[in-house]
């Protein structure tokens, strides 16, 4: 079953994941969550996580992440501040994830 966007529409509550695999390096992007209240065993704040690529889920307003579980997850983008890191940080992140 694919995850889409307009499951979760109004809501900021995660959806069901389907991915187990690893993120490659190419298109991945970084964001620091900055709020977390309701999720707090599935986000820290102030922690740096991996964001896949998901237009629809943006263009909702939400970002899918590598939560704390290892899957992946719809959480609204107001949740995280977007980062840049640099080749060796995005390297490492990519690997613990």
């Amino acid at each position: 079953m694919k995850h889409t966007a307009s499951a979760r529409k109004n809501s900021n509550a995660k959806g069901t994941s389907t991915r187990s695999r690893k993120p490659s390096a190419t298109g991945r992007r970084f964001a620091v969550c900055v709020q977390n209240d309701g999720y707090e065993a599935s986000l820290e704040r102030n922690k740096i996580y991996v964001v896949l690529p998901d237009k629809d889920a943006e263009d909702d307003g939400d970002l899918r992440v590598v939560d704390e579980s290892g899957e992946d997850y719809l959480f609204s983008s107001a949740r995280f501040v977007a980062i840049d890191v640099p080749a060796a940080v995005k390297a490492s992140l990519l690997k613990a994830s």
